[in-house]
């Protein structure tokens, strides 16, 4: 792969299987072409574009796509570094292109290093006269306090500055491969993405001629791979163009005789990238002038496409260097990709990508009900159906792994993590900036990793949290004069960890937002107990955001610890201590605790660490009967804003639940039933989520319809709108926190099964503690459940009243019925 951290690994589990079936399997296909065979839209790229009523208000106003077609008819494929968007249509395939480090903004903008990096205000002495308000009882000094304050000089919308120092990720161009044919008279037409093997596919007949093109992108080799055949000799007459990022500046040239490499930077910050492309042809001619290729009357071709930026991940980046991020050469990387690509062919470049994608994805299957459902509707319909009422579980069998194929294309070793959009993006400037939203939506793209059986696919994740040690830093001591580390609303591939200019603190002050990241790192040892990796890397983030997080607090005079000030995130006043960074807090020092007792060090930072847990502001339970989200009961009932923050200690969290704090989880369910069943997509997970947690398996399937009924597009892709893929992680996180739950110290079978899903079976799910999971049930009861002890120790099984526990030796396998109300084990 493209730069291989050193957490980075690599797979070499095979998998012998036929990748092109498309029959039955996993499948999103639609039965008819997209319309939009014409070049790019490019939007919101320059300041000069949004004049008069187009000028936005908000950062998301950039949402608006004008291209439809692509938000919700395109197929995805990625390696995690490399992602395109198959369009499929006839006259002319179109593909967007995207290479994950490809970032606009960073110390190497014309603005300079100063001006990226002395963005921090010194703010942490007003810290004392806010505190000193809230005490006085004087909010309204300590809110206009921070909004002054706490903010900084970074812009978050790309028209407000020149050169535009957060930047933003950005497209990599498209490409256009016209075909000669008319959609004339075409039929059988099928544009299909398998999700059991990674593969796309475009067929029709035309003339009597039967045409299919084959997509991949392999994460062996970092190379896309398209194919164009038909069953007929000589009928590919085809044109390989490409359409640049027009806020770059480059040159096609030729590369050897059936070869273009496009070399370019970006005008921003002076980003070098390169894209390499080779063209094979079985019979007919090829030429490559004029910065295309041309083949005529060729029976096969295939196109091999890679592409690297001269982006260098630097943990310890030098805050004086305008090149810190810069130190890997594309046309040396491209290059060494390209040749091992040729060296292989397609028929090994599909069978080694096939090896290490079904490696991960055949992990785990699921079937609800009878299994029987087919996959003779094609999707677009399916989800029209449904959104009338008529059942359809294969869809939802279909969205779920949706969302695990999602991540194994968005996040592997060795690149960066997913971002709003996983990696998908058409145009130079997208919603949010396309960026490392740290208040839920980086976070949420991570819930179904390690419980799905793909903890490596976390690792990015763990990496850019490192990224933002050493920025984050700074910020923590310019704003709080805290120790450790922090960050803060948006994150880009760049370190950046200050809040923005705005003095609308209700979505630029978030503080909590790097313990939150952080306890994503002790998510993933305690799914594989990897005890080197924690003590080798991620002990060391966990500590140091923790310490920040016991520095950040403010001990009142009644002894005790209180987050002045704080918000809810996107929603509402500053506060004197609000439930969500409270909880936030209680988790990352919990598993700062964790990991001491763990690793056995840092006894006196744990007994610190202690001392503050035992005296935080507790949990209140408000005038409604609900979990108050401030530090005073100002909820209103009728409030149906989409975040829910202050239920963080239920789900993502574990510190509120139906069997440990039981009047808790009740005061959630009003929140929950104030809030209401509806909002964006992604709020749509969080809710199902949050419900799963609660044990409530019919309002949680109610979250579940909802989200595919209306926050889903026809390509199952999450909508806010416009499309955001955090929705899509967290609807498979919500149904898997369903059918299995571990985050309370035990592993709890099926405690959200809904009555619509009767029968069904769950194979390769993850609990904590290194265990994996086979579960079957019947008629709304627990059949059986197979553990797989992938570490050994102690495991306490809980269905319904019952509780078993196994003593299991390392890589051994256990069977548990479930018989006349009880858990037995099964001996053979």
């Amino acid at each position: 792969m493209k730069r291989l951290y050193y957490l980075a690994i690599m797979l070499s589990v095979a998998y012998a299987a036929n990748a092109t079936d498309f029959k039955g399997g996993l499948t999103i296909w639609f039965d008819r072409p997209t319309t939009l065979a014409n070049k790019a839209i490019w939007w919101g790229h320059a300041p000069e574009m949004w004049k008069g009523e187009n000028k936005p208000e908000s950062a998301g106003d950039t949402a608006q796509n004008p291209d439809a077609e692509w938000e919700s008819q395109s197929l995805p494929l990625g390696n995690g570094s490399l992602g395109a968007n198959i369009m499929g249509s006839i006259e002319a395939e179109r593909i967007t292109f995207n290479e994950k480090t490809l970032w606009r903004g960073g110390p190497n903008t014309s603005a300079g290093t100063d001006a990226y990096w002395n963005v921090n205000k010194q703010s942490a002495h007003y810290l004392n006269e806010i505190r000193k308000a809230f005490l006085e009882g004087d909010e309204k000094k300590a809110a206009l306090l921070t909004c002054k304050n706490f903010n900084s000089t970074v812009p978050y919308e790309s028209w407000k500055e020149k050169p535009f120092r957060f930047g933003n990720f950005t497209t990599m161009g498209e490409f256009y491969i016209e075909t000669g044919l008319s959609s004339i008279g075409m039929t059988e037409y099928k544009r299909a993405l398998s999700l059991d093997s990674a593969l796309a596919m475009v067929q029709f007949k035309k003339d009597g001629v039967r045409y299919q093109r084959n997509y991949f992108i392999s994460y062996p080799n970092n190379v896309m791979v398209i194919r164009f055949k038909a069953d007929q000799p000589g009928k590919q007459n085809l044109v390989f163009s490409y359409e640049a990022n027009p806020v770059s500046t480059g040159k096609m040239e030729a590369d050897g005789s059936n070869g273009l490499v496009y070399k370019a930077h970006l005008d921003n910050n002076q980003m070098e990238y390169v894209i390499r492309i080779k063209a094979l042809n079985q019979g007919g001619t090829i030429s490559n002038d004029n910065g295309k290729f041309t083949i005529k009357g060729a029976n096969e071709v295939v196109f091999l496409i890679t592409a690297d930026t001269d982006y260098k991940v630097n943990f310890n980046p030098d805050f004086n260097d305008p090149k810190t991020y810069v130190g890997v050469n594309p046309s040396e990387t491209t290059s060494t990709w390209m040749k091992n690509a040729l060296a292989l062919g397609y028929d090994a470049l599909l069978e080694a990508h096939y090896k290490d994608y079904a490696s991960l994805f055949k992990r785990v299957s699921l079937t609800l009900n009878d299994g029987k459902s087919t996959n003779d509707i094609s999707t677009p319909q399916r989800l029209k159906n449904y959104r009338n009422g008529k059942e359809d579980f294969y869809l939802e069998e279909l969205y779920y792994q949706f969302g695990r194929y999602l991540l194994i294309a968005s996040s592997r070793p060795g690149s960066l993590p997913a971002n709003l959009q996983g990696m998908w993006h058409n145009n130079v400037d997208g919603p949010w900036r396309v960026d490392y939203h740290n208040n839920i939506n980086i976070q949420m793209n991570y819930w179904p990793a390690s419980s799905t059986n793909l903890s490596e696919c976390t690792l990015p994740l763990i990496d850019f949290i490192h990224t933002l040690v050493k920025p984050g830093e700074k910020t923590a001591k310019a704003y709080f004069g805290a120790r450790g580390w922090t960050a803060s609303i948006s994150g880009n591939i760049f370190g950046f960890t200050a809040p923005f200019e705005s003095e609308d603190m209700s979505w630029n002050f978030n503080p909590m937002a790097g313990p939150w990241l952080a306890t994503h790192v002790w998510e993933y040892y305690d799914y594989t107990r990897d005890k080197k990796f924690l003590k080798d890397v991620g002990y060391a983030l966990i500590k140091s955001s923790a310490i920040f997080a016991s520095d950040y607090l403010w001990k009142k005079p009644n002894g005790i610890y209180t987050a002045a000030p704080s918000t809810s995130p996107e929603h509402g006043p500053i506060d004197e201590g609000t439930t969500f960074v409270h909880a936030v807090i209680r988790e990352i020092l919990t598993d700062a605790i964790d990991a001491s007792k763990v690793l056995g060090v840092d006894k006196k930072e744990r007994k610190q660490w202690e001392e503050v847990l035992k005296n935080i502001a507790p949990y209140k339970v408000g005038r409604y009967g609900q979990l108050l989200e401030w530090s005073k009961d100002i909820d209103d009932p009728k409030d149906d804003h989409r975040h829910v923050n202050h239920l963080f200690g239920l789900h993502p969290g574990h510190t509120i639940s139906p069997i440990t704090t039981p009047v808790l989880a009740e005061a959630s369910k009003v929140v929950l039933n104030h809030r209401g069943d509806g909002a964006t997509g992604w709020s749509m997970g969080w809710k199902l989520n949050q419900w799963a947690r609660l044990h409530d398996g019919n309002r949680a399937y109610k979250l579940f319809g909802n989200l595919l009924k209306n926050g889903t597009l026809d390509n199952l892709w999450d909508t806010h709108p416009p499309f955001q893929i955090d929705g899509n992680f967290g609807g498979t996180a919500g149904v898997t926190e369903m059918l299995m739950q571990s985050h309370m110290g035990f592993i709890h079978l099926l405690p959200a099964l809904p009555d619509a899903w009767k029968d069904g079976e769950v194979k390769g799910l993850c609990a904590k503690g290194n265990f994996e999971l086979d579960i079957c049930w019947k008629n709304g009861n627990l059949f059986a459940v197979t553990i797989r002890s992938k570490n050994g120790g102690n495991c306490e099984v809980r269905y319904k009243d019952d509780i078993f526990v196994l003593k299991t030796a390392k890589g051994k396998t256990y069977t548990l019925n479930y018989l006349n109300g009880k858990l037995a084990l099964n001996n053979h």
